[in-house]
Parts: C-alpha cells; structure tokens; sequence
C-alpha cells in the first residue's frame, strides 16, 4: 500500500509545501547562478527513471561552460564557481528537483537516478534499481553520497528496493537533514564530483 499509493501522496504534497516554502530560497539561487553561469542557473540532463523511463532531470547549474583554447571544457574543478560551489555544499543544487517530484518522475527518497549510458553497465542485480522511483536523496546518499565505491552505492540502492518502507523513508529523511549540515561525502576525495562509472568500480 505504501510502495505504490501512499508514497506517491506524499511526494506531491511535500513536495508541494516544500516549493511554496523554500520560493524565496529558490529565487535567490537563480538569481545568484544566473550571474555566475552566464544567464544559465539550471542544469538539464536525460536521466533513467521507474523501469529506466528516460526522463529529464532539472538541477542548478554549479558548474560554468569555459573552454580551453581547443574548444574543449575545462574541468570539473576549474569550471564550479563559488556560488556553485556553495550551492554544491549545501545540497541546494538539488532544490529543482522538486518539481521532477510533482510531475511523477522521481520520489523524494529512492537511488539516485544517474546517466542513461550506465543502463548497459548494470549487472542483473543492480538494475534493480530501477525498480522503485529515483529520489533526490536516498539509502546510499545516507552512508557515504560519492566518497564511496560505486559497487557500494548500487548495493545500498538495491538494499533500499528490497527494504522499502515509511519507516526506512523517514530514517533516510532525517539523516538526510543531518548530511546536509555535517557537508559530508559531497565528492570523491580529490575530486570535485564523482568519477564515472565503467562498469567495474
């Protein structure tokens, strides 16, 4: 009852409330990043969903489109911005989300959705995944976020399809608001974001 009814409830209406809330919050983000990314304070990106739906996902855009001298972009570390760093930090570029939550894409609590070209590097048993909405934050968010190994993270999420629950969703909630202010896992040690997947780490 709760997997397939009452989550969703819940969802829409929290993140309804939440929206309403946090507008000032959300309009002084934009205005923040729309200076420091060149008038471009979201990021849009095709993401996999419930069933590995294709859907698009919206976020802030931490991170600034500089090249080097051969077109190509610089990386990760040079091109996040102070605002975005800050924004990174605090968890705020996953504000945006919450409107992928009212459409039905993603739930507020469930793994991560990641990039359609890891679909074809899942094992049998970490496709499972999929198998429950994506969340904006989630059992792996909870214990390590992306300083741990991504065979870890896909364990954790598989973990959380199998154990699935109000009682597990409220945990993963209130640990979240903690992450949030410890600043912990934000990235990979040495990195501003996390490595890619191959299949094998």
């Amino acid at each position: 009852m709760y997997k397939n009814y009452i989550k969703r409830l819940l969802d829409f209406m929290v993140a309804f409330f939440a929206l309403l809330i946090l507008s000032p919050v959300f309009i002084i983000v934009t205005i923040g990043l729309y200076f420091a990314n060149d008038g471009k304070p979201f990021f849009f990106q095709a993401r996999p969903g419930l069933k590995e739906k294709i859907f698009r996902i919206i976020k802030f855009k931490t991170m600034n489109d500089k090249k080097d001298i051969r077109g190509n972009l610089l990386s990760d570390s040079e091109r996040l911005t102070p605002v975005g760093a800050f924004v990174r930090k605090t968890s705020l570029d996953e504000l945006p989300q919450l409107f992928n939550v009212l459409k039905g894409d993603m739930s507020l609590i469930g793994p991560r959705p990641l990039l359609p070209q890891y679909l074809s590097l899942y094992n049998d048993n970490q496709k499972r995944r999929h198998n429950v909405r994506p969340g904006i934050t989630g059992w792996a968010q909870v214990n390590g976020r992306n300083a741990i190994s991504w065979t870890k993270k896909f364990e954790l999420d598989v973990w959380y399809v199998d154990h699935l629950s109000v009682i597990l969703d409220l945990k993963i909630f209130f640990q979240t608001i903690n992450k949030v202010f410890v600043r912990e896992g934000i990235s990979a040690e040495g990195q501003a974001t996390t490595e890619a997947f191959n299949g094998y780490n």
